[in-house]
């Protein structure tokens, strides 16, 4: 079953005085299925980020449309969007977006508590959860007493605990250290392995190397894409680095 239809995307930015414009995304169409694990890849520059926040309806079109199960994004009211963004969508960020003055317990709670439901709710969900993120032990601390790679597995925690349709993850290894990095992608292959569906924003070809499928955007366009199918991670690396190497040095679209 299709999850995410992106149909013909566009993003044209105009100058602040309606003078010059900037194309940042051009006629992008992709679909996602559900259970998938896909990377998306590019430059600096390519339209990653636009892609992003486009999906995450954190910005509209000025082309085409992004359908999630069905629903068109850019047709849902504003006053409704972060309702459907916590109810349907995790977030993964690089930074973690962790609340300083809240412990990881209450950091993990919070889309939950802004959903309205009861401790009770909330403390069944979390602790299968901190189990499996290997959290539990730190859920009384505070963001700046753990470590990198505790935060962000308390970050993906949260994004999980709604049981979003879709878990968005931008850069999630660009702030740990090469050990905790090796350990959120396991732990992101697993949670792929029990079903969710993740898309992922990363400049790391080892990150990716874990996706089912990698997209590549160049100057806003889609590029490439590549399928695992049987492929190990160490062969799906080398893949990965051979297509950037041709993104690189200015090879052929798809």
């Amino acid at each position: 079953m299709t999850i995410l239809q992106v149909e013909g995307l566009g993003k044209t930015y105009t100058g602040r005085l309606g003078g010059s414009q900037v194309r940042a995304l051009n006629n992008v169409s992709f679909s996602v299925e559900q259970g998938e694990y896909v990377a998306i890849m590019g430059e600096s520059g390519s339209g990653k980020t636009t892609l992003l926040n486009l999906l995450a309806a954190f910005d509209r079109p000025t082309a085409g449309r992004v359908m999630l199960q069905g629903k068109e994004l850019s047709a849902i009211p504003e006053g409704e969007l972060a309702a459907f963004r916590r109810d349907s969508l995790g977030f993964v960020f690089q930074d973690f977006n962790l609340l300083d003055t809240f412990n990881i317990r209450d950091n993990i709670f919070l889309p939950l508590v802004l959903a309205g439901k009861n401790y009770v709710q909330m403390a069944e969900r979390l602790q299968p959860i901190a189990q499996k993120m290997g959290i539990t032990d730190v859920l009384t601390k505070y963001p700046y007493e753990i470590s990198g790679g505790q935060k962000q597995r308390a970050a993906v925690a949260r994004a999980v605990i709604t049981g979003p349709q879709l878990v968005l993850a931008d850069e999630p290894t660009g702030a740990l250290d090469s050990k905790s990095a090796d350990g959120l992608m396991d732990l992101f292959s697993q949670l792929n392995r029990e079903g969710q569906t993740i898309l992922m924003v990363t400049h790391s070809t080892k990150a990716a190397s874990h996706a089912g499928r990698v997209i590549f955007i160049k100057d806003g366009e889609l590029f490439h894409q590549i399928y695992r199918a049987e492929a190990t991670n160490e062969q799906m690396y080398q893949k990965i680095a051979d297509t950037l190497t041709l993104l690189a040095t200015g090879g052929g679209h798809e």
